[in-house]
């Protein structure tokens, strides 16, 4: 898939929770934007941060055709984060995309799909539930955060299918960890897709592969270039050392070690 670097204009800046923003951009020529596919990302430049100096990853969040605009929620936890969060509406930003491979999306209609995130790691799945629910596929969301303040879209997720969802206090949904939220046991799915804290992953992971469900997972290793060049965000797999920017991010746990 071809990618493109060009400078996008925010069009709307939107705060969906504590430390958190959603930036809506366009093109500013009126073109359209490049085809991009649930699991991938992009590399957003941060000027005038004297201490970010690298580009930085942030997944595609929801592609809206209509309107020719990409989103991308960012948590806002370091200087180039927080730099990108006070920009404004008519800002522009120097983008690459898209970067990474995709979820597979071309499952058999009426089949049951989960899809679960914690954290920022919610924010792949909103795309990826659209693209899913548009092919038949009957889509449930597992969403996980420490409280209510950090559970984040849900209205645009129930767009696309059943919310679940857990917080550790309890504040929404059930309380405890996404991992022993009923669901589990409740419903039967046909594949599961993930994205979020490592152990939180992980342990999906195991149940997947304890249902023998098809299962799989967006890393989020550091990474700095998006191209493989780096080196910095290598995943040991079954066949070998890969590259998660360029690799991934999206691995078919089979593929993986973490069951071994």
């Amino acid at each position: 898939m071809k990618k493109s670097i060009q400078d996008l204009r925010i069009v709307s800046k939107e705060y969906p929770g504590n430390n958190y923003v959603l930036l809506k951009m366009t093109t500013t020529d009126g073109s359209l934007l490049p085809e991009m596919l649930p699991g991938q990302f992009a590399e957003l430049k941060v000027d005038e941060s004297p201490s970010t100096f690298l580009r930085r990853p942030i997944s595609i969040n929801y592609v809206d055709k209509d309107n020719n605009h990409v989103w991308f929620l960012i948590q806002m936890i370091g200087d180039g984060t927080k730099k990108l969060g006070s920009l404004n509406e008519g800002d522009l930003i120097s983008v690459i995309l898209p970067l990474g491979n995709t979820f597979t999306t071309d499952l058999t209609q009426g089949s049951k799909a989960l899809l679960v995130g914690g954290g920022v790691g919610t924010a792949p799945m909103l795309y990826l539930g659209a693209a899913l629910k548009a092919k038949g596929v009957n889509v449930s969301f597992l969403l996980g955060a420490r409280n209510i303040d950090a559970l984040l879209q849900l209205e645009d997720f129930r767009q696309y299918g059943n919310v679940h969802t857990t917080t550790e206090d309890g504040s929404h949904g059930e309380k405890g960890f996404i991992t022993n939220h009923s669901v589990l046991n409740d419903e039967k799915f046909d594949y599961i897709f993930t994205c979020g804290p490592k152990p939180m992953m992980m342990a999906i992971a195991k149940y997947a592969a304890d249902k023998k469900i098809e299962c799989e997972v967006s890393l989020e290793n550091k990474m700095a270039c998006g191209f493989g060049v780096c080196l910095c965000c290598v995943e040991n797999t079954k066949e070998g050392h890969k590259c998660v920017c360029s690799d991934g991010p999206v691995f078919n746990l089979k593929k993986l070690l973490w069951q071994d």
